[in-house]
């Protein structure tokens, strides 16, 4: 992010809101409507929150409305089920269309009218060429194109199979209509575009009631215009398009004439925001699904559990610019673990145990303890943990033969034990293959609370679980789903999977953990931020990783 995006940031201000102070201030528009127009093909992902805090923020910024509205014309990839989950990550996200929610298929037969009125007024023809054919007239970046051999078909004979079109005569690709612009021109979005082809395809709003469809070109730009939106914010690879947006307009004979204004849209290290994809990492099985925790989605990110301010948070920091560029991923964990530092109440959890017996302790007895849950703010309380005689330290924090600077449990050192008591660990227990299975300690029960009353330091504090109280769970830690920072730069995307982008650990956790609902997130201490999964059925408690507790955000800028 360079250092004109984070003034903008700091100030509230970008490039778009400036355009439009100078079309408010220069009477160019007497309010602002801006619109958020996914496709009904997929799931929305980070990059789709970038453009959903943009257009709500700009029109929540100037007391106008931002719509929610489908482009929903292209049946074969659209289901009822995308529409749904937009819905409800569009809500989640914070943002409210209240009454504005709009189809493009809600205009199909005004679209039909305005393609009508095109080849009426000689600009629309309907072509008989192939798809491959097409694209051979078209020409390149450096030959301009050349006339279809139905271009100059009288007016008549147009409408006359446009209408036959319309009534499912023709089979698909048999015929398309397209814009009669020019085909010379040195941008080949205006070299006669199609915008209308045959798809005798059931659509999920309309069912089997057209056999055309109109192109996302035609339908984007004049559905803007239908519902009075006057700034179409959209990202860099539209702008070519810009032209042909233009020309519609100007065309049609619409009675408002939205602007378009393109920005960047998001690049992030160690993922793939591309719809196509993301739609092959699931139908191939290399995610769970959608909501994968390891993938970009807005519903992959819910249910790892970050929340929706931090992704907000996010789209602020990287700001909106004009120039491509692509941000680590590591700013995004930073917005995420600084938002769960102030609001996620603190636990213990012992995802690789490893069995302690206090041979000092009474057999048969335990006690409580007192534990706050959040040591930075006193307010959020405190809680009662059980503490006995078995416990689970975590595997990592015991060395037989530690290195030296190794501060941890190792034969014959004492150790702080998290709120409870000093131990000192005394014999190391083995199974037949030699793996440490146990550790026989002592405590002070002179140090409860993790105070000694002499004075003695000890150099590392350990969280621990009851054992007699513990709550097993599965514990799922997530890395990033891609082990190269560009994913697919030096060939297939999936030749850079990461291995290791899930471990799945049997863990145990103190029961105060027993009665979070999916979705809530708190701090394993010493360990990172976590939420209940959806999976959790009754004793069968799961938890995702939503992010480490170390912050690597620091370094990265230092980089």
């Amino acid at each position: 992010m360079s250092e004109t995006d984070s003034e903008n940031t700091e100030t509230g201000s970008d490039f778009i809101r400036d355009v439009i102070r100078e079309d408010l201030a220069a009477g160019r528009t007497d309010g602002v409507v801006t619109r958020f127009p996914p496709e009904p093909n997929g799931y929305l992902h980070i990059g789709h929150a970038k453009s959903i805090c943009l257009n709500f923020g700009v029109a929540a910024d100037f007391g106008g409305r931002c719509h929610l509205r489908f482009d929903d014309t292209n049946p074969v990839n659209e289901e009822i089920e995308y529409i749904d989950s937009i819905q409800e990550d569009v809500r989640w996200l914070g943002f409210d269309w209240g009454d504005h929610l709009f189809y493009a298929s809600d205009n199909f037969e005004r679209l039909y009218e305005w393609a009508m009125h095109l080849i009426e007024a000689g600009k629309a023809y309907v072509d008989d060429l192939s798809a491959d054919e097409i694209r051979e007239y078209r020409g390149t970046l450096t030959e301009p194109g050349k006339p279809s051999p139905y271009r100059d078909r009288p007016v008549e004979e147009n409408l006359d199979l446009f209408r036959r079109m319309r009534d499912g005569e023709f089979e698909d690709g048999a015929r398309v209509l397209r814009a009669k612009i020019d085909m010379a021109s040195g941008n080949i979005n205006l070299r006669d575009p199609v915008i209308y082809r045959i798809l005798h395809t059931d659509h999920p709003r309309t069912g089997d009631a057209w056999s055309i469809y109109p192109t996302y070109d035609f339908a984007h730009g004049q559905s803007d215009a239908i519902e009075g939106v006057t700034h179409s914010v959209c990202t860099l690879e539209f702008a070519d398009h810009r032209p042909l947006y233009d020309w519609l307009i100007e065309n049609l004979p619409a009675n408002s004439r939205p602007r378009q204004y393109e920005f960047a849209r998001l690049n992030l290290t160690y993922t793939v925001l591309s719809k196509r994809r993301l739609m092959q990492l699931v139908q191939e099985g290399h995610v769970s699904g959608w909501d994968d925790p390891r993938m970009p989605t807005l519903s992959g990110l819910r249910r790892r559990g970050i929340p929706a301010a931090a992704i907000r948070e996010f789209a602020g920091l990287i700001g909106v610019t004009k120039a491509d560029s692509t941000v680590d991923w590591v700013l995004f964990d930073h917005c995420t673990r600084d938002l769960l530092n102030t609001t996620a109440l603190r636990r213990m959890g012992v995802l690789r145990p490893l069995k302690v017996v206090i041979e000092n302790y009474p057999e048969g007895e335990s006690e409580m303890l007192e534990a706050q849950n959040h040591p930075q703010n006193p307010e959020m309380g405190t809680r009662q943990v059980p503490f006995g005689r078995e416990l689970y330290v975590e595997r990592d924090d015991f060395m037989e033969d530690p290195p030296r600077k190794f501060f941890r449990l190792s034969p014959g050192r004492e150790v702080r034990l998290r709120y409870a008591y000093f131990v000192t660990c005394q014999e190391v227990v083995k199974d037949e293959s030699g793996e440490v299975v146990e550790l026989r300690c002592t405590y002070d029960p002179e140090t409860k609370g993790g105070n000694a009353p002499d004075g003695r330091k000890v150099k590392a504090t350990l969280h621990w679980v009851s054992a007699a109280h513990g709550l097993p769970a599965e514990v799922r830690l997530y890395d990033h789903l891609f082990q190269r920072e560009d994913p697919g730069a030096e060939g297939d995307f999936l030749d850079d999977l990461n291995p290791n982008s899930l471990v799945v650990e049997s863990s145990v956790l103190e029961p105060a953990l027993a009665d979070l609902e999916p979705g809530e997130v708190v701090q394993f201490e010493r360990q990172g931020y976590f939420c209940v999964d959806p999976d959790s059925t009754g004793d069968a408690r799961v938890f995702n990783r939503t992010v480490a507790l170390r912050d690597g955000w620091a370094k990265a800028k230092k980089k």
